[in-house]
C-alpha cells in the first residue's frame, strides 16, 4: 500500500519528538567548555538513536492501544497509523522493533567508542520505553508517567549526552537534567490532561485522571515553577553560568500553555495547549543549550 510521506511523518508523532533531542543538546553543551571540540559522531549517534527510541515508544503506544480497543477513527492526540491511515497492527509493531533494532546498532557503536557500561543503561531505557505502554500495567497509565519519562528522557539523556564527550557526569549536567526532565514530565501531563475523559472511562490513574480536569492545570503549574525554580537553583548553587538564565525567556509560552488548557474543553479544543506545551520545552531547552555554548565563547 502506498503511503505519503506526511502519513509516516504523522505516524511518528512529531510535536512529542523535543522530548528526545532536547536533552542531547543541552548534555553535550553542558560540557562543551571541558572538551577542545566535541566528538560530532558521538552526538550525531546519540540524537539519532534517542530521537529513534521516542518514535518507537510512540509506535508500542498505537499499537497496544489499539489492541487494547483504545484507539477509534475519532481519537484525538493519537498517530491515527492504524485507525486512520490504514496500517496493520502488526506492521506498526514491527517498525518499532526495527527502530529498536536500529537504536541497539548506534548503542554498540557509543559503547565501542567509550564504555559497555552505557549497554546496560541503554537497555534498561528501551525497556522501559516498552514497558510504558505495553505489558500487564502500563506505565502510562498510573500516576507515574510525569516522572518516568522525565527522569529517563531528562536526566538519562543528558547524563549520557554529557558522559559520551568528556567521560563522567559533572555536577552542573545533573543540576541542569532538573529543569529539562520537568518539562519533559509536563508534555506527559498536557497529553493527559488533554485525553483526560477517555483515559478515565478506560480505567487509565494518570494524574490528571486522579485530580480532574481543574486541579491537573495547577499541577501543571507547578510542573513550569518547578522547572523556573530549579534552574535558578542550578545557577546559583551548582556552577551553572549565568547565561542559562537565558532560558527563561520561555516563561511567557508558560503562561500561555496554562491559559490554553485552562477550560475544561474537547480533545479537540485543548491540542493547542498540548502543542504550546511541546513548544515551551523546545524552547527553553534550545535557549539553555545555546546560552550554555554563548556562556563559554
Amino acid at each position: 500500500m502506498n503511503k505519503s510521506i506526511a502519513v509516516y511523518w504523522r505516524m511518528t508523532r512529531p510535536h512529542t519528538l523535543t522530548a528526545s533531542f532536547v536533552p542531547v543538546v543541552v548534555g553535550t553543551a553542558v560540557v562543551a567548555p571541558r572538551v577542545e571540540s566535541i566528538r560530532l559522531d558521538l552526538f550525531v549517534a546519540m540524537l539519532i538513536a534517542s530521537m529513534l527510541i521516542q518514535i518507537a515508544t510512540n509506535l508500542f503506544n498505537e499499537y497496544y492501544d489499539y489492541k487494547r480497543g483504545l484507539d477509534t477513527e475519532e481519537s484525538v492526540g493519537i498517530g491515527g497509523s492504524i485507525v486512520r491511515d490504514g496500517f496493520k497492527p502488526g506492521t506498526i509493531l514491527a517498525f518499532a522493533l526495527i527502530l529498536y533494532g536500529i537504536s541497539a546498532l548506534l548503542g554498540v557503536y557509543l559503547c565501542i567508542e567509550t564504555s559497555w557500561w552505557l549497554l546496560v543503561v541503554g537497555l534498561i531505557s528501551m525497556f522501559v520505553g516498552y514497558i510504558y505502554t505495553g505489558g500487564p500495567l502500563p506505565i502510562a497509565y498510573t500516576p507515574f508517567g510525569e516522572v518516568v519519562a522525565g527522569f529517563f528522557m531528562g536526566y538519562i539523556i543528558i547524563a549520557i549526552s554529557a558522559y559520551l564527550q568528556i567521560g563522567y557526569v559533572p555536577t552542573e549536567a545533573v543540576a541542569i537534567s532538573i529543569p529539562v526532565a520537568i518539562l519533559i514530565g509536563s508534555i506527559l501531563l498536557a497529553n493527559n490532561i488533554r485525553d483526560l475523559d477517555n483515559d478515565k472511562v478506560n480505567g487509565r490513574k494518570t494524574i490528571a485522571c486522579l485530580v480532574g480536569h481543574r486541579r491537573a492545570v495547577y499541577v501543571l503549574i507547578g510542573f513550569f515553577a518547578a522547572a523556573v525554580l530549579s534552574l535558578i537553583i542550578a545557577v546559583l548553587a551548582f556552577e551553572v553560568s549565568w547565561f542559562a538564565l537565558l532560558a527563561l525567556l520561555s516563561i511567557p509560552l508558560m503562561i500561555k500553555a496554562v491559559r490554553l488548557f485552562w477550560e475544561d474543553l474537547p480533545p479537540e479544543k485543548l491540542m493547542p495547549g498540548m502543542a504550546q506545551t511541546g513548544k515551551v520545552n523546545t524552547i527553553f531547552g534550545l535557549l539553555l543549550a545555546i546560552s550554555l555554548v554563548i556562556a563559554n565563547i
